[in-house]
């Protein structure tokens, strides 16, 4: 499992009963297996389609996008399940048809296989480890996820909103504080001293109006800030 900061799905793991662990996966190269094509699996495939190589298999599709997943017209049933995990060698398989059983025994196949797995109609205590998606917010090279373990989708897509509408421009501090911290080392500025000056363009309403107001180039204020060590005092 690899850390990425811009090609990799975010999503969170239930090992136990009650423990959830936030991870980033890159998907590069890998499959995710989903099946059942109505619009809940239709959105999981457009989901890690930009990632993942993505196969849906399923004997019908809803009239939605699928993100440019392979569809599989066939209708699988639990004896043959291993099957398909055996010939996509899947590193994401999810659990999405309207068939409750056939979605367990698709997620106990994974789990004797060892592979993540995401059942999308089961929420809190569960019988094998498996995967949350997250709502998430991706602006540049910042992601930001929410996830209520399935309890309420509600909540997720109301924080979602939430996040994209206060953290608006959040990209852009990103960027423009990774460059001010090469410049700051690049003049020889001591970690401690650059963590502090980096930390005041942070927190400083003046930079964010800057990246808010549309100017060409925020240095001007940043370098004001830097040099006032109460940051936003006038």
């Amino acid at each position: 499992m690899r850390a990425s900061a811009r090609h990799g799905g975010l999503f969170a793991i239930d090992f136990e009963v009650g423990s959830v662990i936030p991870l980033f996966h890159d998907f590069t190269d890998e499959t995710v297996l989903v099946f059942g094509g109505g619009p809940v699996g239709a959105r999981k495939a457009r989901r890690f389609a930009e990632e993942a190589d993505v196969v849906v298999v399923s004997p019908a599709f809803a009239d939605v996008e699928f993100g440019g997943a392979e569809l599989v017209r066939e209708v699988p049933d639990a004896e043959d399940v291993g099957g398909w995990f055996d010939r996509t060698d899947p590193a994401l398989v999810v659990a999405a048809t309207d068939d409750g059983a056939l979605n367990e025994a698709i997620a106990v196949a994974a789990d004797e296989r060892g592979v993540l797995v995401n059942q999308t109609d089961r929420s809190g205590e569960r019988d094998v480890d498996s995967v949350v998606v997250p709502a998430t917010v991706e602006d540049g090279p910042v992601t930001m996820a929410v996830s209520t373990d399935g309890t309420s989708p509600a909540v997720s897509k109301y924080l979602r909103e939430r996040f994209e509408e206060e953290f608006a421009g959040v990209g852009e501090m990103a960027e423009l504080t990774a460059d001010l911290r090469q410049d700051l080392r690049d003049e020889g500025m001591g970690p401690a001293e650059r963590r502090a000056a980096v930390r005041r363009v942070v927190k400083s309403d003046r930079v964010w109006k800057a990246l808010d107001s549309g100017r060409s180039n925020p240095s001007q204020v940043v370098s004001a800030v830097i040099s006032n060590n109460t940051g936003d005092s006038s």
